[in-house]
């Protein structure tokens, strides 16, 4: 009998090595949100063993095997001198081996054809439902970020960023995108001396790979009016769209510094905004002469007046606060961890604690965006993909999509749509806790 292989990729392997398995496909490019990732090549390799019938589900297996018993008792007492009770006990025999092997297979499958979602706690399926999947939105783009739903009425749409293309993409629920806001990051003549050069996440062998500069926006967010807010990354500025269309630059330095690349934008119920600054928009990051601020912080701005919160970190990147908005999380970006701070009632900083560390984990990816839901769970981009933590800073699972998460947002009306950008794509799946 030929032997079932299960692929089990895990949260480490690359992209690449999944797809040459056959655990997952290509997206294609511009391709819409009919693609659920799965590792359903598994369970058609696996079902292409037996017929149709044996490939029921388990419960009819188990059946299967129960009538097989009694027949073996019935039989064994009315055999007839012209058939051995040897040849119908080995005829038993093979139903019963038959029988469990459906079992068996049935059980695997089961187990392989979900694996968008790596569980580690049993309150995680209180969170995400364990027959969740991550769908393929869109893809296509150059490196995607900033996830942010926008809800109008009954309608509403998902607004993020390509920072190579320089724009602010908007895709609507039937799946169409269309460029919302273009030059939103460095608008100079010199391009191509700007950004930090970056890729697609396909591997340098692959005819699809691709660099390129990161000369657009990165993070955004809403205020408390619905305008929509940006850190302009590669513009070195935080900018707020007015209702007419007007751009309006907030801030862009501090104490007559010119910022070095603002990453990652979150606003306070009472309007505050606070944001990250990084060496996001030089070539040579934090080594470029050009840089004139020498660290990474993060800022708050209310009424007009800026306030440099904290400059501790070496290296900063996505940021939210906790439900009731007594904490601030952090992210240490490339070096993987996230600080929690408390948050004073004049909105200042405190008090800034490691809250987890992801120092020692080898998957692809850092901890870049993150958001949190109305329990208080963080979903954090993490090596491996998006890391769901515990408001105690317990790592419950991590959410696989098959490129390299970079943001994440909640959305849909219910807010019960984690949407993941991951390097080319917009990614999405159903959770059951809504996010804030």
């Amino acid at each position: 009998m030929r032997q079932v292989q299960i692929l089990n990729t895990t949260a480490g392997d690359s992209t690449e090595a999944m797809r040459a398995s056959g655990g997952i496909s290509s997206p294609s490019p511009i391709s819409s949100s009919t693609t659920i990732w799965s590792t359903s090549p598994i369970f058609f390799r696996a079902s292409s063993l037996v017929s149709p019938q044996l490939a029921a589900p388990a419960e009819s297996g188990a059946e299967q095997l129960k009538e097989t018993k009694q027949t073996f008792a019935e039989k064994a007492v009315t055999t007839s001198g012209r058939t051995s009770l040897k040849a119908r006990i080995n005829m038993v025999r093979l139903r019963i081996g038959v029988a469990a092997s459906v079992l068996g297979c049935s059980f695997a499958i089961a187990q392989s054809v979900n694996q968008a979602v790596l569980r580690l706690d049993a309150t995680l399926d209180a969170l995400v439902s364990s027959d969740a999947r991550v769908e393929l939105v869109k893809s296509g783009f150059g490196f995607t970020e900033g996830p942010v739903w926008v809800q109008q009425g009954r309608q509403g749409y998902l607004l993020f960023t390509d920072i190579p293309g320089n724009v602010v993409w908007k895709l609507t629920a039937d799946g169409m995108a269309s460029v919302y806001l273009d030059h939103v990051g460095y608008n100079g003549p010199e391009v191509w001396r700007w950004g930090g050069i970056q890729n697609n996440g396909f591997d340098k062998a692959d005819p699809r790979y691709e660099e390129f500069a990161q000369i657009g926006a990165d993070g955004l967010t809403l205020d408390r009016q619905g305008r929509l807010i940006l850190a302009t990354f590669a513009g070195r500025s935080l900018m707020r769209i007015e209702n007419n269309g007007k751009r309006t630059v907030l801030a862009d330095r501090w104490e007559g510094k010119r910022f070095g690349g603002p990453n990652d934008v979150v606003v306070k119920s009472d309007g505050a905004i606070y944001f990250t600054d990084t060496y996001g928009a030089f070539r040579l990051r934090e080594k470029d002469p050009r840089k004139e601020l020498d660290f990474n912080a993060v800022y708050m701005w209310k009424d007009g007046k800026l306030s440099l919160l904290d400059k501790n970190m070496p290296n900063v990147n996505g940021l939210a606060f906790s439900p009731d908005e007594k904490y601030l999380y952090v992210n240490g970006s490339r070096d993987n961890y996230v600080n929690r701070y408390e948050v004073r009632v004049d909105g200042t900083l405190a008090n800034g604690k490691l809250f987890i560390d992801m120092r020692q984990e080898t998957g692809l990816g850092v901890t870049d965006g993150l958001r949190v839901d109305t329990k208080g769970n963080l979903y954090e981009t993490a090596p491996g993909g998006v890391w769901i933590i515990s408001p105690e800073g317990k790592h419950l699972g991590t959410i696989r999509a098959p490129e390299i998460s970079t943001n994440v947002g909640f959305g849909d009306a219910d807010k019960k749509t984690l949407y993941i950008a991951a390097r080319t794509s917009i990614y999405k799946i159903r959770v059951n806790t809504p996010g804030i």
